[in-house]
């Protein structure tokens, strides 16, 4: 197998070269400073033996090798744990243990160097030559290049003055979108799920002082509220309503911002990417179909991690509506219906599941997820027309209808006769089911728009491939990988295939 590597000055776009391998290859992409979770303990990784790692003596005579975390920073918040040396470490002997099983696998390389003291150089070279063993790897690098250039098979050569083409070897002038098709070749790596990954889940996100610290939050903000509220006056049963709906809301709202940063994190501990070209898409901020065949590398798959987390957030809304029930029972009477119930999850829901979609399912930044998933709850206090019962401009306070807060406060004694246009109390409840899932829906035609743009711009990456794959680009595979390597690697194929194509 073959190792290359790609070279030139600062800011001749050699990062960009690579992540462009990555956006339309398949390959494991392990980054300059590649992010994961920092709360998790390394002893838990599945399937990992970490006494392999150079340092790992020193935490077992420490007596810290149980509880030593990833370390790091994610959401603002600093974990104490392994250093960013160490972390590329790990990294490299993931790799290598993972895929000691499999052989012709592209790897992609940033800086594998950077953040490295000299005394781990040789380990780094040692799992260099331990992976070229079974597998094509492309790196770029601005330290101990006279290292890589002596174990090298290819360079190619980027330029700052002209990024359209590449230097492959002695070939000048290389088209640069070529170079890129030219080194797609590579096997799919696969990762089997076990029920080692769902202890995994467990005791990373169950058990994780995130979500404790979310409970911990949600018991006090509920007693004050029962202090504050205590033998209050049914008149006042809607304002009760009111104020308790917003403690459960603020209770869950932190856990629901930082799914996006738990998403960028999870998705870059996987980087083992079985997917296509996804350049439209990702910056359509959609999550493609192949996303959710794709394998971690860390753990399990991106499908099971999203499934998992949305259920955990999901049970954390369920869970809140009944303690909001509960302290609303506690200091208002009337209200003991268990419809009432029925209303405050729904009610919830509507304003939290589309925060909980846009954070785990769209590749969206953390202020746009922020401003577009709190929009229900801000549109609800416009337009549900339950702080102002009949007030608003005909026409606009049509919308109502789109609300479960609407469908509730019909249902509420004292308000329930002001509100205007509420449907029979048979159909109430199921109106107020189908408004909850207005957001949702919403969310799912934009994917399904997301979609159809991306397998779009998948088949037009595959023609373009097509096009290019002349006498030229044939000398360039030979270049790189050599003829009897390119006879074996070719049946492969390219990784630049049409949905169809995969599914054969």
């Amino acid at each position: 197998m073959t190792l290359t590597t790609v070279v030139g000055s600062s800011g001749s776009g050699k990062t960009t070269f690579l992540n462009d391998v990555h956006r339309f290859n398949k390959c494991t992409y392990i980054r300059q400073y590649h992010t994961m979770r920092p709360y998790i303990p390394v002893s838990k990784i599945p399937n990992f033996d970490p006494t392999r790692l150079p340092y790992w003596d020193i935490y077992v005579n420490e007596g810290k090798a149980d509880s030593i975390q990833v370390g790091g920073t994610m959401a603002g918040e600093f974990t104490a744990g392994l250093s960013g040396g160490q972390r590329k470490l790990l990294l490299f002997e993931l790799i290598c243990q993972r895929m000691a099983n499999q052989s012709e696998l592209l790897i992609a390389l940033d800086e594998p160097f950077a953040g490295v003291t000299e005394d781990f150089v040789p380990f780094i070279v040692d799992r260099l030559n331990e992976l070229r063993k079974k597998h094509n790897i492309v790196l770029v690098t601005n330290d101990h290049v006279e290292t890589l250039t002596q174990m090298a098979d290819n360079t190619i050569t980027v330029s700052a003055i002209d990024r359209t083409i590449v230097k492959v070897n002695d070939m000048e002038g290389v088209e640069r979108q070529k170079a890129i098709f030219a080194l797609s070749l590579g096997d799919h790596y696969e990762y089997h799920s076990s029920m080692d990954d769902l202890k995994f889940f467990v005791q990373t996100e169950i058990l994780a002082p995130s979500l404790l610290g979310v409970i911990m939050f949600s018991v006090f903000a509920h007693a004050l509220f029962v202090a504050a509220f205590w033998d209050s006056s049914t008149d006042s049963a809607a304002l009760i309503l009111v104020a308790g709906s917003i403690v459960a809301y603020f209770s869950v709202n932190p856990y629901l911002l930082s799914l996006t940063e738990w998403r960028n994190a999870m998705e870059e501990e996987a980087e083992a990417v079985s997917s296509t070209a996804c350049s439209l898409n990702c910056s359509f901020g959609v999550v493609s179909s192949n996303d959710f065949m794709t394998s971690q590398l860390m753990h399990s798959s991106k499908a099971m991690n999203r499934g998992l987390k949305t259920a955990l957030a999901v049970s954390l809304v369920f869970l809140l509506s009944w303690a909001e029930y509960g302290v609303v029972q506690a200091t208002v009477s009337g209200l003991d219906d268990i419809e009432q119930w029925v209303a405050m999850f729904f009610d919830s829901a509507s304003m939290t599941f589309p925060l909980i979609c846009l954070g785990i399912y769209t590749k969206l930044a953390f202020q746009q997820v922020q401003i577009l998933g709190t929009m229900p709850f801000l549109l609800m206090i416009f337009l549900s027309t339950t702080f102002s019962p009949g007030s608003g401009v005909e026409g606009l306070k049509e919308l109502r209808y789109l609300f479960s807060r609407f469908y509730w406060w019909c249902i509420v004694p004292g308000v329930q006769d002001d509100m205007e246009g509420c449907p029979d109390e048979d159909l109430n409840t199921l109106y107020m089911i189908l408004a909850s899932l207005v957001g949702l829906c919403i969310f799912l035609f934009v994917q399904m728009v997301g979609s159809i743009r991306y397998n779009k711009s998948d088949k037009k990456m595959s023609k373009l491939l097509e096009s290019m794959q002349d006498e030229d680009f044939h000398q360039l595979q030979v270049s790189l990988y050599g003829e009897k390597a390119l006879r074996r690697l070719n049946h492969l194929g390219s990784t630049i295939r049409s949905d169809s194509e995969q599914d054969v």
